[in-house]
């Protein structure tokens, strides 16, 4: 009987294409439950990281962004709104709204863009979040 742990084999092709499509799907949870595409993209970055480069890159992509998009964009809304709310007092909050209107489009677009990766990651392309796709790779790289 062998103590002798051994690391799971690397992904398919067509495993990682899979996998690393669902990370990025896995923002449509939050239109279901609010928050748990985020948990998803982290659990299949800690389950795929030593498996797979490219599933490690894109989840963690994915964590990052719906991070940024779903909780980011939630409070910049929820402070916006309240700030609105406070200065219609003095009318001056009217004025506001136009603005939380457009920044509740903020979740929307990550939405969106994380439909996208997944997809181009379905068709084994490699797909980079605008402005989080580099920091990411440096920081898996170590660069």
């Amino acid at each position: 009987m062998s103590t002798e742990w051994n690391p799971p084999p690397p992904l398919s092709p067509s495993d990682e294409r899979t996998w690393a499509m669902l990370a990025h799907l896995s923002v449509l949870l939050n239109l279901v439950t609010g928050m748990l595409g985020p948990v998803a993209a982290l659990v299949i970055y800690l389950v795929f990281k030593d498996r797979s480069r490219y599933v490690a890159y894109q989840s963690l992509q994915s964590l990052i962004f719906q991070l940024i998009t779903w909780v980011g964009g939630g409070v910049l809304i929820g402070v916006t709104a309240a700030v609105a709310g406070i200065l219609t007092v003095v009318l001056v909050g009217f004025l506001l709204f136009p603005l939380v209107a457009l920044l509740a489009l903020i979740p929307l677009a990550g939405l969106v863009y994380g439909v996208i990766g997944g997809i181009q990651c379905s068709q084994g392309q490699d797909f980079r979040y605008w402005l989080v796709g580099d920091w990411v790779r440096g920081t898996l790289t170590g660069a």
